[in-house]
């Protein structure tokens, strides 16, 4: 007999919100079947939460210390789908370059979950049913019968009985999988529980990200109730953490609510999984090309800076260079001060515009052939001050503020040595 307490510790560890009896139903069978040893297949539509289930039963069976496996099958490619559950050995196809265990080696003595079962392939359909069958299976090029003691929990949101009928999935492994069935329930059956789940999600995201929260009024309450929400669970959750982001600290009437709902053709018919649903790709295409044109836009403005940079580092470069060309021009002015103090300061010479230098002897180009460079300049300065430190080179380059490395290559290029 199971009790409530055991349901409600059972929410509480797995985080399932909701009173409704078709969910506590579902809790409850799923406790009852854990300590049986037998295959279960768990049926519901997308986004109902039913990857919760098996863990359920895993953590109340006997198997709970040994590991679980979770498989996506609709994942996997079918051209690796069993080497990837029953291992393969080297060499066994291009690119087995060494002996490989499969989920079913690994999760020996635990359980493995296979999420939309409906998805694997007819071959390994039939690789699957030896192992409900007897325990056995084969690795991929192997004739060597291995053994494995595990029990198997699936699910699927397709309609099994369909597929049966239509020759995508084997009767006989139909049924040994569905040795008890667990059905979970879409979540516009489960009435109120919408609204808990509104507001756990409304309330987790503001807490999370430290923004006020949002509040529901009456009309946008019966709203989110008439909403069939075809996504369930999952569907609910994004469109609440959207109101949460852009409507946070605000309260949400009908009129609102009704801007986040996708508006629905037919809200009476059913939901049915279809491999023949067509999807319309012209949304997903319009968003692909708009992100297209705002890289481009980006990529454009960000060559514009680049150029601009170029055209800058250009002119700079040019004007080094006239500053070059012009410092071999400097005029030498001597101050009014004594002759062991006198030191060169320098003037650009100006053909066109001569300006007069204040409390200074302009010395006579002509009368001074020999002008001294800006070379000749940094040696006699560096010598001077090679001799104010006695020729040490650590002080005469912090000094002259400079690096040693700077001033022993200076010492090498002027020949100080």
């Amino acid at each position: 007999m199971i009790k409530n307490t055991d349901i409600l510790n059972i929410q509480r560890r797995f985080g399932i919100i909701g009173n409704a009896p078709v969910l506590i139903n579902a809790i409850e069978r799923a406790l009852q079947v854990a300590p049986i040893d037998l295959s279960v297949l768990i049926i519901g539509e997308s986004g109902t939460g039913k990857e919760f289930f098996p863990q359920i039963i895993h953590t109340n069976s006997a198997r709970k210390h040994n590991k679980y496996i979770a498989v996506n099958c609709g994942a996997i490619p079918e051209g690796t789908i069993d080497s990837e559950l029953f291992g393969h050995e080297k060499g066994a196809f291009t690119g087995a370059i060494s002996s490989r265990k499969g989920y079913f080696e690994e999760a020996n003595g635990g359980t493995i979950f296979l999420d939309e079962v409906a998805e694997l392939p007819l071959t390994t359909q039939a690789r699957l049913l030896r192992v409900l069958e007897s325990g056995e299976y084969l690795r991929v090029g192997s004739s060597e019968v291995q053994k494995t003691n595990i029990r198997i929990v699936a699910a699927t949101n397709k309609d099994m009985t369909q597929a049966v009928k239509e020759g995508k999935f084997r009767e006989d492994l139909f049924y040994r999988l569905s040795t008890v069935q667990i059905i979970i329930p879409p979540l516009r059956e489960r009435g109120n529980d919408i609204l808990l789940l509104t507001r756990k999600f409304s309330h987790d995201f503001a807490d999370n990200h430290r923004m006020p929260p949002v509040e529901y009024d009456e009309s946008a309450k019966g709203a989110i109730l008439n909403y069939r929400w075809p996504g369930n669970v999952r569907q609910l959750k994004n469109i609440v953490e959207q109101i949460a982001l852009f409507e946070a600290g605000n309260t949400i009437d009908r009129e609102k609510m009704m801007q986040y709902l996708p508006a629905m053709a037919d809200n009476t018919k059913p939901i049915v999984a279809s491999n023949n649903s067509q999807f319309d790709y012209n949304q997903e295409r319009e968003l692909v090309f708009k992100m297209i044109f705002q890289m481009q836009k980006k990529i454009e403005e960000i060559d514009s800076l680049l150029k601009n940079a170029n055209v800058t580092a250009s002119h700079i470069n040019a004007d080094v260079a006239a500053l070059k060309r012009e410092s071999k021009q400097l005029v030498p002015i001597t101050t009014q001060t004594s002759p062991s103090l006198r030191q060169p300061s320098y003037e650009l010479s100006d053909n066109d515009n001569q300006h007069p230098v204040h409390d200074v002897n302009i010395v006579d180009i002509d009368a001074h052939p020999s002008i001294k460079t800006l070379e000749d300049t940094e040696r006699e300065t560096i010598i001077h001050a090679l001799e104010r430190n006695r020729g040490k080179r650590k002080k005469t380059a912090e000094e002259l503020n400079i690096s040693e490395r700077t001033l022993y290559r200076k010492i090498k290029e002027y020949g100080l040595d």
